[in-house]
Order: structure tokens, then sequence, then C-alpha cells
């Protein structure tokens, strides 16, 4: 009996007749088509017709593809596979957002640099649900899979801080080949946008609330004098009185709403005026001595006796030293006295000159500081109210400082007073 083993293995690497002509099944009927219309158009006759097709038919079935001896790529073919993979690879890389490529089986097969900082957790080699188990995800990739149509979803995750992102799944090409078995993952960050509409439906609702207040006690006390009030002169003279420190009151919140607003819009454009920082400290201490008279407060002024020129715009700058000195006279005056201390300083970062504000009050606790630039936070409402703050003052002073390139500095402790400290550069 003659072995057949070796003629087995020559031919187990050539796809069989059935294969081949199936692979070749396109090529053929357009070509058939080809000679059919030049015979019907008298270019050629129908039997040279069918003696080129037959050529064709014999070249196809003899030349084998180009595969190796055991049906493996070629080394043509790997390089160019390899050259698609590098393709995609360099493709995810130039992206922005964080980006993932996965197989079949929904295993990381590619991460972009992105990826790589902000989910380190996300390897490739593993499946998708080791790092982002988020069940929304996970659905939207099998939807993808069964549909071959990209989807988009949300991400929100809390660990290990909380973030928003806008996940788009898609395929990596719409179509029957290797590639379609690819999904590409980008992750569009919108945690900074999630937190300006916190901040933005926040503050909405706390001028809403601050608006609210004095405009019902307006409203009370004009139906009272409208009604059961309206003859009594005594009644009138007290209520018209209270009427107009609630409308002031809803004046300088507006005032100081509407300061906030054209900061805002010009937060990234430095001032290039210059000024003597000196000589408008000293113009702020001068317009507080009635006030300071009648809390009982020292104002001290340490100035250097030579000017000391700033960038900035005077008005603005004005306004930050006025509210810091308020401030301390009103929530640090049973302390009895007020530092103002304007001084060079050298190797901070950039900066030229500190100027501190410094009162001996009651202080704050640690965990308040932090919050006090706040929109509308106060440590106690109810105080601040009845010494007519509006909740504004230190996030104007914030802003105003971060135009003019400067830091602030907010220390305290209860029963030692605030030190507020501002550093500018020149």
């Amino acid at each position: 009996m003659v072995d057949q083993a070796p003629r087995r293995a020559k031919t187990a690497g050539i796809p069989s007749l059935g294969a081949r002509l199936r692979g070749r099944r396109a090529l053929l009927l357009v070509l058939g088509a080809v000679f059919a219309v030049m015979v019907l158009t008298g270019r050629i006759e129908a039997l040279d017709a069918v003696m080129g097709l037959a050529a064709v038919l014999g070249t196809a079935l003899i030349v084998p593809p180009a595969r190796g001896a055991a049906g493996t790529p070629s080394a043509t073919g790997l390089a160019s596979e390899r050259a698609g993979e590098q393709m995609v690879q360099r493709f995810a890389n130039a992206l922005a957002d964080p980006c993932l490529v996965l197989d079949r089986r929904s295993v990381i097969v590619h991460r972009n640099r992105a990826a790589e900082r902000q989910f380190a957790a996300a390897v490739a080699g593993d499946p998708i649900a080791f790092s982002l188990r988020n069940p929304t995800l996970l659905a939207a990739i099998e939807t993808v899979r069964r549909t071959g149509a990209a989807e988009a979803v949300e991400l929100h995750q809390t660990v290990p801080t909380e973030t928003w992102h806008k996940v788009t799944v898609a395929p990596l090409a719409p179509s029957d080949g290797d590639d379609a078995r690819l999904l590409v993952i980008t992750l569009h960050d919108l945690t900074e946008a999630k937190r300006v509409d916190a901040m933005r439906a926040d503050f909405i609702a706390n001028a809403s609330h601050e608006l609210r207040t004095p405009l019902t006690s307006l409203v009370g006390f004009i139906d009272t004098l409208l009604g059961p009030a309206s003859r009594d002169a005594e009644a009138r003279a007290k209520f018209l009185a209270i009427m107009r420190t609630q409308a002031n009151r809803m004046a300088k919140l507006i005032e100081d709403l509407l300061s906030l607003s054209r900061i805002e819009m010009h937060q990234h454009v430095r001032p290039t005026k210059s000024l003597d920082i000196s000589v408008l400290l000293r113009e702020v201490s001068e317009g507080l001595v009635t006030q300071a008279r009648d809390a009982g407060v020292v104002v001290n002024i340490d100035l250097p006796p030579e000017p000391v020129i700033v960038t900035g715009d005077r008005d603005e700058l004005y306004e930050v030293f006025e509210n810091l000195m308020d401030n301390a006279i009103k929530y640090g005056g049973d302390g009895g006295k007020v530092d103002v201390a304007l001084s060079p300083v050298n190797d901070r970062h950039g900066y030229d000159y500190l100027i501190s504000v410094t009162d001996y009050g009651a202080g704050v606790e640690a965990e308040h500081v932090p919050r006090l630039t706040e929109r509308f936070y106060r440590v106690d409402a109810e105080s601040s109210r009845k010494k007519k703050g509006t909740g504004l003052g230190l996030a104007i002073v914030k802003h105003i400082i971060n135009r003019h390139r400067g830091m602030l500095t907010i220390r305290s402790r209860p029963g030692e007073g605030t030190r507020i400290e501002v550093l500018l550069p020149k």
C-alpha cells in the first residue's frame, strides 16, 4: 500500500478546487459579464470569448493564494496586518481624549496615552469589565456588537474621585472584515462642565433666595402701610425705615452680582495700568474711619516711605482692600484693632509685594477657611445678614486677585483672629 502521508503533507496548505473557485467567484462573474458584452456588441467572436474565459479560469485554479505551508498568512500578509495595527494605534495615540480599542471578546488590545493617564487600571490584555464595570457602558458595547451602530452613554464614577465622561462606542470599520470585530471607545471628560453647571445652579438658587428675603419683607410692609397702619404716623415712619434698609440690602446685592459678572468677563485679561499701592491702601483706610470708630476698632497701617508701583486696575484693587478691611472691622472688631501692612518679598514664585490684613477677633474654624471665597458661603448666615454682608465679598476679592496674577491666602484660628495675605507682582 502506498503511503499517502507525504502527498497529504505537501497539499495540506493548498486550498481545494472548490475553495479556490469560491474565493474567485466574484472575479469570474465580472469577467464573464465583460466577455458577454463584447460578444453581443460584435467586438469579438463567441469562440474567442470562450477561450479567453477558459484561460482566466485555468490560471485562477493553478495559482494558489499567497499563504504559507500550513495555511497561515504569508510574510506579506503578516506585514500588512501589522502595519494596519500600527496605524490604528498611531491614530488612537493622536487623540486628545482617552481611547481604548477592544477585540471581539471585549479585551483591551490598545490604550492611548490619555487613557494611560486617566484610566491606569485599563490595561491591555484585560477585559474591559475589569477596569470599567459600569453596567450602562457594558450594555452599550453589547448593543454595538449586535447592531453595528455607534452608541453614546454617560459614565459617572465616584472612585477615587467623582468624574463624568461622555463615552462613545463604535466599530472600527462598518464591514465584515477583521476590523469590524474591533471596537473603539473614546471618553470625553465632562467633569468640569458638570461642576460649572452645579455652581451655576447653586448660584442662581442662592441669589434668588438672597433677593427674595428682603423683597418679601418689603411687600409685607407695603401691605401693612396700605392697610392697618395707613393712618399711624409712628408705625409708618418705623416701617419706612425698615423698608429703606431692605431696599439698600437688595441694591448692594445687585451691585455685587454685577461687579462679579464684570470681573469674570475680563478674568483672563491682565490690567496694564500702574498705580502706587501704598497710596491706595491709605485712601481705603481713611474711607473706613467712621465705620472703624463706630465699631471701636483702631486700624493700624504699616507702609514703606517710598512709592510702591504695581500693575493693576485701581478701582478693582480698591474694592479688594475695602472688602478685606471692612470684613476685618465687622467680624474681627471685638479684638479692638486691625493691622494692615505692605512689604516687599523675595523668592515668592514671581510675586514682589505682600499686603496683609489682620484682625484679632473670634476667628474661624479650620473646616470653614477653604470655603470662605465661595459665593454666598457664610460661617454664620444670621450674623452676616445683620452686619449687611451679601456673601459675595471674598468671592469678588478672589476673582480680582486672580485677574491681577496674584495669590490670596486666608489663615484663621478660633480665638486668635484672621490674617488675609495678598501677593502681587510688580
